[in-house]
């Protein structure tokens, strides 16, 4: 064959290997980088399908973590609302012992006492909480004011005095405590 009849046409590696040709051998490396700077429809589709493959498997982890986040605070906070219920039980147990006569059935008072102690400890082993009482600085994520007063013992905008306390769940604000605000003249 003439040289211009050749041009057109390849020649295989191992003739050409026989014609005295260098061999080609290229490294994963170097071929990828050939499929890159060359568009090759059959390395695009390859591309596509890893990226598909890669963005999957992220959104599924991702899915899964999201998953097991959901489970685990739901694990937490399973007695929320049994707990919110009781808490009227609680402030009623306190507003007996607060408005109790002093003079007459202190054994009835006692044992008033002891059951709001009881039922309290039994809160605190599920991770109840009571909200800072007086003398703390006013917080609007666990205090709600329900007025202000003045007293010159405290600094401006610290809580003189609590009316209904508040409760918190581990870390979640169960409910907040009602409380007068001090604000000075």
């Amino acid at each position: 064959m003439s040289e211009q009849e050749n041009k057109g046409q390849e020649i295989p590696v191992n003739q050409a290997a026989e014609a005295g040709a260098p061999e080609l051998s290229l490294s994963e490396e170097e071929l990828a980088a050939l499929c890159k700077s060359h568009v090759c429809p059959k390395c695009q589709v390859m591309a596509q399908a890893e990226d598909l493959r890669l963005r999957s498997l992220a959104e599924a982890e991702n899915t899964r973590k999201r998953l097991m986040r959901e489970a685990e605070e739901l694990r937490r906070y399973a007695g929320q609302s049994v707990l919110a219920d009781l808490l009227p039980v609680l402030d009623n147990l306190d507003l007996a012992l607060n408005h109790a006569p002093a003079d007459g059935c202190k054994d009835f008072v006692l044992g008033v006492d002891m059951t709001r102690k009881i039922f309290l400890d039994i809160l605190k082993n599920h991770g109840l909480s009571v909200v800072e009482e007086a003398g703390v600085l006013f917080d609007p994520n666990r205090h709600e004011a329900l007025g202000a007063v003045q007293d010159p013992n405290l600094p401006d905008g610290f809580v003189t005095q609590v009316a209904m306390k508040g409760y918190v769940l581990k870390d979640r604000l169960l409910r907040p405590a009602k409380v007068l605000v001090n604000k000075p003249e």
